[in-house]
């Protein structure tokens, strides 16, 4: 329901005009425009959380000096997932309003595949303690296959009652493509219950081609986050696709698909971060990071700005934000210059909410007790993690620099005389292992990894996407054992073990996803964590230690993973043996 009286409009209109002081002006800034992609000096007067006017000269209650500074519409990150930060809805406010962001659309599908609808309904919760504006996409895939075992599992039904209200938006993305292009029935029934709410619904389609692409887009699907090319994302743009430039912590696909980016499709591009941690956001910045990659790549301050705030406002329905422009929500960054994107302030309906850094706005967190025990092994042991193979030739999973992308390899490894795995530390494989944590099941899928570069120890964590159960990599059964007892007794986190002795962890109480920390706090742990990996375990310096691993068990991105029912190849979306047969 519109919160718009007559009294608001009379208050906006004489302002606009003069007649009354706004309640803030910024005076004499370089305004972006995003409608004709151009940059012009004047006035943005603000009253009652809306712009009433831009350019000109306006007087106002409280006045902000503008010289010199480019003014810009709030930034909107259009697909993220706030638990891959580590961090509450909360923090990540206080983390990325400095930085320009003034409003997210958030999928919470990692949250919901632990806890279901209560887990959706703590980050709703959590989400009106910060200025942040988190506009939630309702989870599609949860799980996101039926192969493996996630917390919950959330029919079309359950759907519905929340994709009606205000606090959802859309229909998140849609990660199973063969259920769709096969009409398996229930995935079918996810998307009417979309339809019938009239909401948009996101699209996850990597690699996806042709007829089956034609045929997946024809449910209403509308956007991608996952081109691998630009001869992929200009087929998904012929065929009416939003195309999200995603560059985030893992994956980082904006700089090689800008190139698609032309005056003619402009319009039809976004940007997301998609998956996002603490050290990211620390050292590099947020969106603003995003346009000083476009500025660097030849586009213009404008049209990165653009779609970073029209297009994304556009896509999504957000007809009150966007532009600088009479009516709209006064969500507005100033930058320093539009080559660094250095942000000097931010406003989220017309209230300053952070300047030079600094987050301006008391940080209260959401009771998260209703999620906070979510770690439920049941029959673990170190016999558990042992491999029964009949011979030496394997399949491994093969870890693909830049990405999340893993390539099906075989080789041929050591086995002891009870055929269990026998690392060697000149092959760069060690095993891995997906524990089932949510409902006692006692599964757990073992496979080999590639390019890992662990020569020793073994790394563990509570966080494998999508469907969250522990997942460990080790040089050793015994080190492997002892990192899923000590995330057991964290109730979820990230651990690192070598010689039995624990190097370091970090609790996530929040689902196992997230810490009730600082996003400086669980920066720091993740230092620590990730040094003693590289210096004592051997791990790869150009590989994430922990975003490479948790992804190394998502089912929907090619070519094989792990999940806790065995090895899975994507492609073939069933699961394959470990062993080469001849």
């Amino acid at each position: 329901m519109s919160s718009i009286t007559r009294n608001i409009l009379i208050r906006r209109i004489q302002a606009a005009q003069g007649l009354i002081p706004g309640d803030t002006v910024i005076k004499n800034s370089h305004i972006i425009d995003v409608y004709s992609q151009s940059i012009r000096d004047g006035d943005i007067c603000m009253i009652d959380g809306s712009i009433a006017a831009v350019g000109g000269s306006y007087e106002a209650r409280t006045v902000i000096d503008g010289t010199g500074l480019y003014a810009a519409p709030g930034l909107i990150d259009s697909h993220i997932h706030v638990e891959s930060s580590y961090v509450s809805p909360e923090e990540l406010g206080r983390l990325i309003v400095p930085l320009g962001t003034t409003t997210i659309v958030a999928d919470p599908h990692e949250i919901v595949n632990v806890c279901g609808l209560q887990g959706l309904q703590y980050m709703i919760d959590a989400a009106k303690n910060t200025a942040l504006d988190i506009r939630y996409m309702m989870p599609s895939c949860v799980p996101a296959t039926p192969f493996d075992h996630a917390g919950a599992a959330i029919t079309a039904n359950d759907m519905r009652e929340p994709l009606g209200g205000d606090d959802i938006v859309g229909l998140g993305e849609f990660m199973n493509c063969p259920g769709v292009t096969s009409c398996q029935p229930e995935v079918l029934d996810k998307l009417v219950a979309a339809h019938e709410a009239d909401k948009p619904i996101d699209g996850h389609s990597p690699g996806l081609s042709g007829q089956a692409l034609q045929a997946y887009i024809a449910t209403g699907i509308q956007t991608d986050h996952e081109c691998a090319t630009i001869d992929e994302a200009k087929e998904k743009l012929a065929l009416g696709m939003y195309i999200l430039l995603r560059n985030g912590s893992a994956c980082h696909d904006l700089p090689h698909l800008i190139g698609a980016v032309t005056p003619q499709t402009l319009r039809r591009f976004l940007l997301c971060s998609d998956d996002l941690h603490p050290k990211t956001i620390l050292s590099q910045g947020h969106l603003n990071a995003h346009l000083r990659l476009c500025v660097e790549a030849g586009l213009s301050p404008q049209a990165a700005i653009t779609m970073a705030t029209l297009n994304a406002a556009e896509c999504y329905g957000f007809r009150d934000r966007g532009a600088l422009a009479p009516g709209k929500r006064a969500d507005i960054v100033l930058f320093e210059d539009v080559q660094d994107f250095h942000v000097v302030k931010t406003f989220i309906a017309g209230r300053e909410v952070a300047s030079q850094g600094n987050y301006l706005l008391p940080v209260t967190r959401a009771d998260f007790s209703s999620v906070g025990s979510s770690v439920h092994i049941a029959d673990f042991s170190v016999e558990k993690l042992k491999l029964h193979l009949t011979q030496p030739e394997v399949y491994t999973i093969d870890i693909l620099p830049g990405g999340v992308v893993t390539h099906k390899g075989t080789a041929t490894v050591q086995i002891d005389e009870n055929g269990d795995f026998i690392h060697s530390p000149d092959a760069d494989i060690v095993k891995t292992a997906v524990v089932e944590r949510h409902h006692g099941t006692g599964n757990v899928g073992v496979g080999l990894l590639r390019g890992y570069g662990l020569t020793r120890g073994a790394v563990a964590v509570s966080i494998a996407h999508d469907s969250h159960n522990i997942i460990v990599a080790g040089a050793n059964n015994e080190d492997m054992a002892k990192a899923v007892d000590t995330l057991a007794e964290l109730k979820g986190g990230m651990a690192i073990v070598l010689d039995g002795n624990v190097l370091a962890s970090m609790p996530l109480p929040i689902a196992g996803l997230m810490s009730d920390q600082s996003g400086v706090w669980v920066d720091r742990q993740m230092e620590d964590i990730y040094e003693k990996a590289y210096t004592m375990l051997g791990i790869h310096r150009d590989v994430d230690v922990i975003m490479t691993l948790c992804f190394m068990s998502l089912p929907v991105i090619p070519a094989i993973k792990l999940l806790d029912t065995g090895l899975f190849d994507v492609e073939k979306f069933d699961f394959m043996d470990i062993e080469v047969k001849r």
